[in-house]
């Protein structure tokens, strides 16, 4: 399993430094912020591909939900532990650069450090989490149990491609095109779907093998079960609002460009 991360950990810097590459050499009029900004939401996509992947695979294949196992639980945790660590980096830098294009820093200090965490607090709060609590819980303390949980959490991530597109769809000036409001009414979907009906899901299926309604489930579950799926959930619930305000606020705009739009015969 070292070997699985140690391929995550050239996988997904490698992946960057491409995109990188690519971008600049094909659009020399972006700036280094567009370039490292596109790029750690393309890599992003690709992971959020890959977990979506692993966890419908893991998920289909375990008839009993809580003691059939797949070897790819663990080698993708192993695998994508890497690009946690590497997307704080990646974030951050990004973070950085768009800050020294609007001359606000001109290089690196624990100020620029300070204002990154206190931007994107909860994102990075949400890596962390997963890579120091909910990683070790997976490979080392559920004693092989419940892998097509890990499957379903795993399938989270299918949003996140369709999140990154829309914000890379706003960052080159297209937040009007019909791409992005297509793409939107997906990232809704999907987000909902499978970051928030999700975990019902995984409770119906519980219940549903041991022959326990469905309101009854969180009872028959140890505390911390519970308390970790919460975890895991209240950010979902929070970034589901703010992708709700968000599509609320391009409705209404584009309700007032129409009405203010003159009629013609």
């Amino acid at each position: 399993m070292f070997t699985a991360s140690v391929c995550g950990a050239v996988v997904f810097p490698g992946l960057f430094y491409i995109f990188r590459k690519l971008l600049k050499s094909n659009f020399d009029h972006w700036s280094d912020a567009d370039v490292v900004s596109v790029s750690e939401r393309l890599v992003s996509a690709v992971h959020a591909s890959l977990a979506t992947a692993a966890g419908v695979t893991v998920a289909t294949s375990c008839r009993d939900v809580m003691t059939d196992s797949h070897w790819l639980t663990n080698a993708f945790v192993w695998f994508g532990a890497p690009y946690m660590a590497y997307d704080i980096y990646a974030m951050y830098l990004s973070h950085y650069l768009t800050q020294r294009v609007k001359g606000n820093t001109s290089r690196h200090s624990l100020q620029t450090v300070k204002a990154f965490l206190t931007k994107d607090w909860m994102l990075v709060l949400h890596h962390l989490v997963l890579l120091l609590i909910f990683m070790p819980i997976t490979l080392f303390f559920r004693r092989g149990l419940g892998d097509f949980f890990i499957g379903c959490l795993f399938g989270t991530e299918l949003s996140t491609p369709f999140i990154s597109i829309g914000r890379i769809l706003i960052q080159r000036g297209q937040a009007e095109s019909r791409l992005y409001r297509v793409n939107g009414v997906f990232a809704l979907l999907s987000f909902f779907t499978c970051r928030i009906l999700v975990f019902p899901y995984m409770y119906w299926m519980y219940g549903r093998q041991f022959g326990v309604p469905l309101h009854r489930v969180a009872f028959h579950l140890p505390l911390h079960c519970n308390l970790g799926n919460l975890l895991i959930l209240a950010p979902q619930l929070y970034w589901f609002t703010l992708l709700l305000r968000k599509a609320g606020r391009l409705y209404h705009r584009q309700r007032r460009g129409n009405t203010d739009t003159p009629k013609t015969d």
